[in-house]
């Protein structure tokens, strides 16, 4: 009879919360959004470079109010929101604009497992844009700024007895702002979409010690068959030992020791490298021991890959993957969703444009001024894709300089803009350093606040020396970093070269085909040029794809097709926005697209 209850009020209680939350609006969707639950919302695990056994998920239906800027917390709320989704997305629930005359808040309760007593308890968000301030219990106990980077806070010494009350203020001026935004716009127009507005990755807990990890690096160097594994250990005293493990499968390749604060290197023999091929992932295990005690432990992998470039037989600067000429191809991905905007709808949906790259026959993803989920650049360690990583842009636009890449002017930034682009730049490097995926850094994108670029491209390259720095995809040229990035629309072209650096096409082709039925605006849809129907605008990709490739053999060591959905007005997506349709045929594109990666080799 209990069990007969105890079932009964599941089902209700079921019933009540699909009763306070559906997608608002009318906008096109994804087939995902059919599928969410809003107990149960982007349930696995958030951070899996860097996984603990034990913790708690706080997605799921929030309180929220959107009030004037500088008022007090709301005595009301204004209705439910579904947390992660961003407030002007359908799958918030609200789907209302926030502005930089407002601020949004929220708030939610919670509880403490009892078997977490023992712990320290740490507060995560994967992301929040922008400005965040956050209460527990009556207490402010922290904010943080930026949009893209992960934040946690010790939330332990704020506990009750009982029932936890959690409170988060957002404020977010979009492009009244200089904070990095990416694509986001309060006018949305063109290439500009909308505004993102407050929480929009997982929001977890986490029980761990008073001793513990709260950060690791693993750095690859295939040519001494060694992995350097760094550590950054809280509360940690004099005489306590870090000790990391290696796996290949099931068996322990290696096991080495050390005091905390000193890093370790360990030797990876006969190692198995990863590649877009053959993507293999040595796992790890890290242990914090105290007093011959373990305290803490932690999960996580790394890939043995290198990324470099060096003069071929004829002189030209090639992009090499684990010292060999390799040829880099893919989309520009934004990573939009009609219905959750900057969050995808589900994991499932989150991995499908990876997997629908992939059968393309692409061996790279430039993540285009924004940034994902960790989730996601696990699935891209996982699958196999590189990844160019840009820096969201940010401050202001300049006038299109018609590709003037040496005489163009570059930005001065108030000492407050240059603060926020540095802290946000590190920080994004440092959240994602250890993702063997990642290959370049790209700090800006076609002079999109772009300032003091060769100062900001070496920083980036001493940051991070195991990467290369394409130091502006697009825009301002200076002799610094390791790319020279040219765009060109609709076809691709090479006019631009540097014999000490790569030669990569970071832009081209936009070929348009709008679909009724599968557009976000149905009377206002652009791409760099339109077709009719998908055999015409596959034959016009085949045509610039073989224009490529001869392009491959003068010098080109790379190349970004956009893109890899629709997004909002723009509609020259390999998918529908929705991600229902496959614009192209995918099979030709596959064919073309390998020619083109190999031909480095003929």
């Amino acid at each position: 009879m209990r069990n007969t209850i105890t079932l009964l009020f599941a089902v209700l209680l079921s019933f009540q919360l699909s009763a306070q939350w559906k997608p608002a609006g009318s906008k096109i969707k994804t087939a995902w959004a059919e599928k969410i639950d809003p107990k149960n919302v982007l349930s696995e695990y958030p951070r899996p470079i860097m996984e603990r056994a034990d913790w708690k998920n706080l997605n799921g239906l929030w309180e929220y109010a959107i009030q004037p800027k500088g008022s007090s917390k709301p005595t009301r709320y204004d209705g439910k929101i579904l947390v992660p989704f961003p407030v002007e997305s359908s799958l918030s629930g609200v789907m209302k604009e926030v502005g930089a005359s407002r601020e949004l808040w929220y708030t939610t309760s919670f509880t403490i497992p009892v078997t977490w007593s023992e712990k320290n308890i740490i507060l995560h968000f994967g992301a929040v844009d922008w400005r965040t301030e956050i209460w527990i219990n009556d207490i402010k106990i922290g904010s943080h700024e930026g949009g893209y980077t992960p934040f946690s806070f010790n939330i332990t010494p704020f506990l009750n007895a009982s029932e936890q009350n959690l409170v988060v203020k957002v404020w977010d001026p979009t492009n009244d702002g200089p904070q990095p935004r990416g694509k986001q716009v309060k006018e949305p127009e063109g290439i500009w979409y909308t505004p993102v507005t407050g929480i929009w990755q997982t929001v977890w807990l986490e029980p761990v010690a008073e001793k513990s990890i709260a950060h690791m690096k693993s750095v690859p160097d295939i040519d001494n068959s060694t992995v350097k594994i760094e550590t950054d250990i809280v509360g940690g005293t004099y005489g306590d030992i870090v000790e990391v493990s290696v796996f290949d499968g099931e068996s322990n390749i290696v096991t080495a020791k050390s005091s905390i604060g000193e890093s370790l290197v360990l030797n990876v023999p006969n190692a198995k490298l990863w590649s877009p091929e053959s993507p293999f992932l040595y796992d790890l295990t890290i242990k914090l021991i105290s007093d011959g005690k373990e305290v803490d432990e932690v999960k996580s992998y790394f890939g043995m890959r290198k990324i470099s470039m060096q003069k071929d037989q004829y002189g030209v600067v090639r992009m090499q993957l684990n010292n060999k000429d390799y040829f880099q191809f893919g989309p520009l991905d934004q990573g939009w969703w009609p219905d959750g905007l900057y969050t995808a709808p589900t994991d499932e949906a989150l991995k499908y444009d990876i997997v629908k790259t992939k059968e393309l026959g692409f061996n790279m993803i430039r993540k285009h001024v924004k940034v994902e989920p960790a989730r996601w650049y696990t699935h891209c360690d996982r699958l196999g894709i590189l990844v160019w990583q840009d820096m969201p842009n940010g401050d202001k636009s300049p006038q299109w300089q018609n590709h003037s890449y040496f005489d163009g002017t570059e930005l001065k930034r108030s000492a407050h803009s240059e603060a926020i682009y540095r802290k946000e730049w590190k920080g994004i490097m440092d959240y994602l350093y250890s993702h063997p995926s990642i290959v370049v850094w790209v700090p800006f994108n076609e002079a999109w606040g772009q300032f003091k670029t060769e100062e900001i491209t070496e920083w980036t390259k001493a940051h991070d020396p195991s990467r290369l720095v394409n130091s502006a995809s697009g825009g301002n040229f200076y002799r610094t970093g390791d790319i020279v990035d040219l765009h060109n629309y609709p076809g691709p072209k090479m006019y631009l070269y540097d014999a000490e650096r790569t030669n990569v096409l970071g832009e081209y082709g936009g070929i348009g085909l709008p679909l009724e039925g599968h557009l976000w605006k149905p009377d206002n849809n652009w791409g760099y040029i339109k077709f009719k129907n998908s055999k015409e605008t596959t034959d016009e990709y085949i045509k610039y794809a073989k224009e490529l490739k001869q392009m491959v053999l003068r010098g080109f060591s790379a190349a970004v097709y956009t893109q890899t959905t629709d997004v909002e007005g723009e509609v020259n997506g390999f998918m529908t926005y929705d991600r229902k349709v496959d614009k192209m045929d995918f099979s030709a594109v596959k064919k073309i697209n390998l020619e083109i990666i190999n031909a480095i080799h003929e």
